[in-house]
Order: C-alpha cells, then sequence, then structure tokens
C-alpha cells in the first residue's frame, strides 16, 4: 500500500487495517503531540463501524437498510481518519517511518513523481433513487466504463449549495468536500424533499492542485 491509497478497499481488509491503526495510535498519543479529543472521535467512529459491519455481514440480519448503514458508518469513519491522518501525522516530525510501518501508513519517498494538474472537469451521473440522498458518481471525461481519474488525480472536490435560486458562480457553492472514490453521497433531511441542490466538481492532484470546475449543475432532492 504506498501512496494516498493505503487505506484498504474491502471491508474485512479495512476493519483489520483500522483496528492496527487505532491500537498503535492510542499508544503513542503524547510521543505524536496527537489531541486526545480527536483520537475520541475517531474511536467513536471506529466502534460505530465495527458494530454496523457485524450487523451488515450476519446472514440473519444482512438487510439493504443494514448494509446501507454500515457504507454510512465506513464513509464517515474513513474520512475522519484521512483527515486526521493528513492533519496530526503525514508531516509531524515526531512520526518515524518505523512508527508509520506500525500505523500501516505510507512511507514517504525522497523523490516525488510528477502529478499533473487535470485540464478538464470530471464527468458524473446522478442517481436520485434513493429518497433524500443524491448519489454522484464521478468519473473520468471519456472514460468508457464511466470509471476511474485521471492520472495523478487524489480525488474530486466537489462544491454544493442548497438554494431557490441559481448561483450565479462557484464561489457562491458554500459547503464543499473532497472524495477519494466515486461516488459522493449526499444525503438530506425528510423535509428538504423536492428542493434544489446545484453543485459543481473539480480533479484535484495528489500535491493538492486543482483542475478545472465542471459547469454548476442541479437535482431535486428526491
Amino acid at each position: 500500500m504506498g501512496g494516498l491509497n493505503f487505506i484498504p478497499r474491502k471491508d474485512l481488509d479495512f476493519l483489520k487495517w483500522t483496528n492496527n491503526f487505532m491500537k498503535h495510535l492510542e499508544q503513542s498519543l503524547r510521543q505524536f503531540g496527537f489531541p486526545e479529543d480527536v483520537y475520541s472521535e475517531l474511536a467513536a467512529l471506529h466502534e460505530d463501524f465495527v458494530q454496523k459491519l457485524e450487523t451488515a455481514e450476519e446472514p440473519a440480519t444482512r438487510t439493504k437498510p443494514a448494509v446501507q448503514a454500515k457504507n454510512d458508518a465506513r464513509k464517515a469513519f474513513e474520512k475522519a481518519l484521512r483527515q486526521a491522518i493528513g492533519e496530526y501525522l503525514t508531516r509531524n516530525h515526531r512520526v518515524s517511518d518505523t512508527d508509520r510501518d506500525s500505523l500501516g501508513l505510507p512511507i514517504h519517498k525522497t523523490s516525488h513523481t510528477h502529478a499533473p494538474v487535470a485540464t478538464e472537469a470530471p464527468d458524473m451521473d446522478v442517481d436520485t433513487s434513493v429518497i433524500g440522498r443524491l448519489t454522484i458518481h464521478f468519473f473520468e471525461r471519456g472514460s468508457r466504463h464511466k470509471k476511474g481519474k485521471p492520472a495523478g488525480q487524489h480525488g474530486a472536490e466537489i462544491r454544493w449549495l442548497l438554494s431557490d435560486t441559481p448561483p450565479a458562480r462557484w464561489d457562491d457553492l458554500t459547503h464543499s468536500e473532497i472524495d477519494t472514490n466515486s461516488p459522493i453521497t449526499l444525503s438530506f433531511e425528510y423535509d428538504q424533499r423536492g428542493k434544489t441542490v446545484y453543485f459543481a466538481l473539480r480533479w484535484e492532484n495528489t500535491r493538492g492542485e486543482k483542475g478545472p470546475w465542471s459547469e454548476i449543475l442541479s437535482a431535486i432532492i428526491p
């Protein structure tokens, strides 16, 4: 596992990796200067994922809502993990290569492979089949199977806004997040059904450099 794709994709592999990560991180909080409140938040998200994975994996309780709850719990936990790793561990001089290996994190190379800045915006499909959710599948423009990211791209940034009137520019889209893997799921409250969400996407490479925005698109919350 190297680069930015060090987190396992399969749930059981992800569980094994996070069990190890959380164990070694807990033992080294003071050494790393890692905030205890951030660790507590990660631990709560970890426990939530573990419980919902167990429910989703058990044949007697493996229902579609249980699987969706597990997927939501994993996504929330993984997002918090990546943010905490990036903010408190990636460039932390207190974290040695030995520590990184114990945590299951990649060891930085002394030379860097050039990651190009994207010249085109992502293409996307929007799924509104689930009540209260917009599921936005993003992929490289011109991709034959509507999958994949351009070379050197870490993920896609989405900006979005719930509004009665179309925004005039991208800066008017006040909500922002980055997702490394398609799809991006936006969830809304029941009383927001029927309202319009405006959004745009752009690629971000492994050095944090942004490509151009897509057009501002819209969808109705189902």
